[in-house]
This record gives structure tokens, sequence and C-alpha cells, in this order.
């Protein structure tokens, strides 16, 4: 049998107290901090700081319980474009009316939808935060019904889905919930899907109805 001095046995013990006291711990460290990174990953999907307010400081929306769409999707009626309309670029980011229109990606062009003038979509510029990567490969038609999907999402029941089909692309937009701000905003979180050579992109971000009536998204995109 081995004999050990006093200090080793005191040593030997320290380091079992020490392992019985991080098993004990550890599976509740472990689920504290995935709860963190749980939390972090729903502050960056709405936009929102970890204190749990927009970024505009004026707190995130308390959602209502989610609900879901029986019936059939809606088809986006694609309007062809008016006989005044003239392509121009313009920047990605700019303002219109104090209104920050700003598209990430894809193209750049006036309007919203299928209003192609600013002053006809003003109330959904803001919306062209929700804009994401895979908007680079559609074309100006394509990307278009996209947005005029955005656009009906935001007065559709939620759950229902806005489907376009454009040439070779397609994509839904979904209202999944809705909610309100401590300071009376309606905000919508939606789901955006697109569909390219039969591989779905999908996203999420969440935009408020601010008190003039205009759309302004408060996700991080």
């Amino acid at each position: 049998m081995l004999k050990f001095s006093k200090p080793v046995k005191t040593g030997i013990a320290a380091i079992l107290v020490a392992v019985t006291t991080f098993g004990a711990l550890a599976p509740a460290a472990l689920a504290q901090d995935r709860d963190h990174r749980d939390d972090r990953r729903d502050d960056r999907r709405g936009g929102r700081d970890n204190d749990g307010r927009d970024r505009d400081g004026r707190g995130r929306p308390e959602w209502r319980g989610d609900r879901h769409w029986d019936g059939p999707p809606r088809v986006v009626v694609v309007r062809p474009r008016p006989s005044y309309y003239r392509y121009y670029a313009v920047p990605r980011t700019r303002y219109y009316q104090s209104v920050r229109v700003y598209r990430p990606y894809g193209n750049v062009y006036p309007g919203f939808g299928f209003y192609y003038r600013d002053s006809d979509a003003f109330r959904f510029l803001g919306l062209t935060a929700l804009s994401i990567a895979v908007f680079n490969q559609l074309n100006e038609s394509q990307q278009r019904a996209h947005e005029e999907a955005i656009l009906e999402a935001t007065s559709a029941p939620i759950g229902e889905p806005i489907t376009w089909n454009v040439g070779s692309r397609s994509g839904t937009v979904t209202a999944v919930r809705d909610g309100t701000t401590t300071d009376g905003r309606q905000c919508r979180e939606f789901q955006q899907d697109v569909v390219i050579d039969g591989r779905n992109t999908q996203a999420y971000g969440t935009a408020c109805l601010q008190p003039d009536g205009n759309w302004q998204t408060v996700n991080d995109d």
C-alpha cells in the first residue's frame, strides 16, 4: 500500500475537492453560457442591444402569440413599369424627406416595390434596409417583386405568405409575428425567402410603424 506524506495528502485532497466542485458547477455554467449566446443571437436577429432596447433606444416590441395561416399564399400581381419610368442609379445610402433609404445589396433605384417614385413609396422607403445579400443575384424586376411582397406583408394577416415569381427566381415574405413597443409603435417581424436555382436563402428582419405613418427597420442588416 502506498504511503503519502502529509503535504502530498493535502494536495491530493485539494485536487479532489476542485474536481468535484467543477463537476457540479460545469453543467450550470455551460447552460448559462448557452443562454447568453441565445440572448445575443436574439439581440442580433431583432437589431437590439443587450439591454433589450432597440438601436434607437425606444424599447423592443412586446410580441404577441404566434398565429398560423391556414389559407393559400397570396401571390404578388406583377405590374408593368409605368411609361414615365427611366432607370437611373441612386446612392445605396441616401435620405428622402428625412427617411433613410438604404439598399446594401442588389440594384439601387428610386421607389420601393411597384412604386417607381420616391414620393409614391414614401411610407415604405425605410424598409429598403431589409435588403439581403441574395438580392445581388436578382434583376430589378425580381427585386421590386420581392419588395412588393414585403410591402404587402406589412398589412397581411400574421403567418400569411406573400409569394412572387419572376423569370427563374421566386420568393416569399411572411409576417411571422407582431407586437407593440413601450412607446406604442406597432412592429412586425418578417421572414424572407428567396429561391435561386433550387436553393433557398432565408432571412429575418423587424420593422416598426412610426407615428408619421412610415415604416422603419429596427434589425441590424
